[in-house]
């Protein structure tokens, strides 16, 4: 059958279906502004009127297996392409595996992040099955193909990130991880153990393993300093350019508190909204009881001090508790430097903690375009971003000069956004103070909607499913 055979023959349903689907491929084809691809309407075109290519040939089979089976791959097929372009350009679902957020986004949330709003990133490793991250299940391996691999590139969105906006991005610190425990990161696990013993310890660590921007674990946090902004963290509270940034109505901070009553029972820690993995009791011995009473704690006639428990709570909570003639005593918590996992950037860390932060005059964050004159403390900070970030691997700093490519450099110019990210349960956060600025090409999308949530502390039939949750706004500090 000649061209213009198969072009009569071809029925009015199947132009409809092609005219539906060539419109939906041109739409992209612009969104993508990329007018080559506009090349691959012409494998459409077969597809639906021309017929060249037999991709229906099973539908010509005498056994009726042949042809149950093969419907079954096709839909199959068709489906998971969907999918891949579904995930890829529109939004995708995305579970809140900790409490970084919490009470405002919960441990057990489902949600829709949408890419659309910011503008969707091109694949940059585009050969992936799509139902996966990175890796297939039941160790299977990777789920993508490390080749080929395509340079950043974002679509066109509704507005820029701002202020106060809930974020998933891709880990920056996820470049790095071990095969046998892939959270916490490469870099954590050497701060925590030694690099020495990181790659020697096989049995517990496993391989090193490099992951391409897109495969790298994802985060979700609070965008709270923008590109070219200071930020600096003063008892707590957020400073951006000198100035208090927004404060989510269901901010966190770690409290101490005293139960006097002894009948207080799980049904009031949940009362309280306080979860089975926030009840933290504190130990203390003999000596310790000078200072507990100097605080404020009390002791009974018999010499006993009731219970103290350390959790994370919200204003409301504290308020709440205030009021409750069960609960006594209640303290702030004052964060102390970190020594178990150290503060971003490390030449800070001795010095700054969760709720000082940023030194005097703030710490500066990176902004396309803007040069900065390199120095020592300069490198300490931004080495890190202008090596693996901005992609100079053999970027060095000696003798007062910043070298890229062996050359000597006095300035650097920034070629991309970073942004400071933070989770609202302040004191139980590892967000930006501990591993630096959030690259724009990172940044995956907003999330729109909780889809659904499990409580973990509830069976199915008591409570585990967190009915008014559902389809709740996923961001509802933005107006």
């Amino acid at each position: 059958m000649n061209f213009s055979d198969r072009i009569r023959s071809t029925k009015p349903t199947r132009w409809v279906r092609f005219s539906v689907v060539a419109i939906l491929f041109v739409l992209w084809v612009a969104w993508m502004g990329n007018w080559w691809l506009l090349l691959g309407g012409i494998l459409l075109f077969d597809i639906y009127i021309t017929g060249y290519i037999p991709f229906t040939f099973w539908k010509q089979s005498k056994s009726p297996v042949v042809r149950g089976v093969m419907s079954w791959v096709d839909a199959i097929v068709y489906a998971l392409i969907l999918v891949y372009f579904l995930f890829a350009f529109i939004g995708q679902n995305y579970q809140i595996p900790s409490s970084s957020l919490e009470k405002t986004l919960y441990t057990g949330d489902y949600l829709f992040v949408n890419k659309t709003v910011y503008g969707p990133r091109v694949p940059m490793t585009p050969v992936y099955f799509p139902l996966v991250h990175n890796e297939l299940p039941f160790g299977l391996g990777k789920s993508y193909a490390e080749k080929p691999q395509l340079p950043y590139h974002r679509l066109k969105g509704l507005r820029d990130v701002e202020a106060g906006d809930i974020v998933v991005f891709n880990f920056p610190a996820g470049d790095t991880v071990m095969s046998r425990v892939s959270n916490p990161d490469y870099y954590t696990l050497v701060s925590m153990y030694g690099r020495d013993r990181v790659l020697s310890d096989k049995a517990t660590f496993g391989e090193r393993i490099y992951r391409p921007i897109d495969r790298r674990e994802n985060y979700v946090k609070r965008v709270v300093g923008l590109p070219g902004q200071r930020i600096r963290i003063a008892d707590g509270e957020i400073l951006i350019d000198g100035k208090p940034f927004l404060t989510p109505e269901n901010v966190q901070f770690n409290h101490f508190y005293q139960i006097t009553d002894p009948t207080f029972s799980d049904e009031d820690f949940e009362a309280l909204g306080i979860p089975v993995d926030d009840r933290m009791r504190v130990d203390f011995t003999a000596d310790d009881i000078p200072s507990l009473l100097a605080s404020g704690f009390t002791m009974n006639a018999n010499g006993e001090v009731p219970p103290i428990y350390l959790s994370p709570l919200t204003a409301s909570m504290v308020e709440q508790m205030t009021q409750s003639p069960k609960i006594g005593r209640i303290l702030r918590q004052i964060p102390e430097p970190e020594q178990f996992s150290p503060l971003f950037p490390a030449s800070e860390s001795a010095s700054w903690t969760r709720a000082n932060y940023g030194g005097s005059n703030g710490l500066w964050i990176p902004k396309n375009g803007v040069t900065i004159r390199m120095s020592q403390k300069a490198w300490d900070i931004y080495g890190r971003t202008i090596r693996v970030y901005e992609n100079n691997p053999d970027a060095t700093f000696s003798d007062g000069h910043l070298y890229i490519g062996g050359k000597p450099k006095d300035t650097y110019t920034f070629r991309q956004n970073y942004y400071f990210m933070m989770g609202d349960n302040r004191d139980n956060s590892l967000d930006s103070r501990y591993w630096g600025f959030v690259p724009e090409d990172h940044i995956v999308g907003t999330p729109w909607r909780v889809l659904i949530s499990f409580d973990k502390d509830h069976s199915l039939f008591d409570g585990k499913i967190r009915w008014s949750r559902i389809f709740r706004s996923a961001n509802p500090d933005k107006k």
